[in-house]
């Protein structure tokens, strides 16, 4: 079983730094993080980029599709000034640039597979294939996706590369009763669910199932706590440091 911490930075630490930058990741680690969740996207030109969103307009001063924009124009661009003024002028971050801080910094990283439409299986072969180049520590990655499709490519490229089933739903009543034969059949290592969907059965059941439940974005302190006292393994949250210093101490 792969030994995941209790905190993972969400973006790195994007309560204090833009998300999915090189910023955010570093201050995470300042702020005491072990790992950090990184988002990938390709360019047009298939350039692995750390990068959330399938348009450009709510994190850079550009527009239109990511998968429509070639690596050479997205330099051009800029991501700090959305968040604040003192972030200006940073730009949007390769894959191997980020593992090359993450590497720096000794942090595990959690990368989600984040695909363009249609490019779900093109996504998880072009990253994986950068991230075999570039990581050696296997107990120190985790890779994640919705997209059931780039999971399956992963499998194919990088089996023994842990893998982890993400969840959402707006309520437990939307949790997904087939989450078992999803987690064996992609042979998943851990299962990740957004805080609104996870009740103490829910996550008894993962546990029961001997696999470790991760819960996202948890940036309420008490929120963190009642979800500790139910036996979730790992809480990514955007304020490591806040989360952290409210855990429950376990003996």
């Amino acid at each position: 079983m792969i030994k995941l911490p209790k905190i993972i930075g969400h973006r790195g630490a994007c309560g204090y730094a833009p998300e999915n930058t090189i910023e955010s990741i570093r201050t995470a680690a300042e702020l005491g993080a072990k790992w950090v969740e990184l988002d990938v996207k390709l360019t047009k030109d298939l350039v692995p980029v750390i990068f959330h969103d399938d348009t450009l307009e709510r994190t850079t001063n550009g527009s239109g599709n990511m998968a429509d924009i070639t690596y050479e124009d997205l330099r051009q661009l800029e991501t700090g000034s959305w968040y604040a003024d003192s972030f200006i002028g940073i730009n949007v971050p390769t894959l191997e640039e980020v593992c090359e801080v993450l590497i720096e910094m000794n942090l595990g990283l959690n990368l989600e597979i984040k695909p363009c439409p249609g490019r779900e299986i093109e996504t998880a072969e072009v990253a994986l294939d950068h991230l075999s180049r570039i990581w050696d520590d296997h107990d120190k990655l985790l890779i994640s996706s919705f997209s059931h499709v780039s999971l399956e490519a992963a499998a194919e490229i990088a089996n023994d590369w842990k893998r982890g089933l993400l969840l959402y739903g707006e309520g437990p009543d939307e949790w997904q009763p087939n989450w078992k034969e999803l987690c064996d059949y992609l042979d998943c290592a851990t299962v990740h669910l957004n805080h609104e969907m996870a009740t103490r059965e829910i996550i008894e059941e993962i546990s029961d199932y001997d696999k470790p439940s991760l819960v996202y974005t948890v940036n309420d302190p008490q929120m963190a706590r009642v979800l500790q006292s139910w036996g979730v393994d790992t809480l990514f949250t955007d304020i490591p440091d806040v989360i952290e210093e409210n855990l429950l101490t376990v003996h």
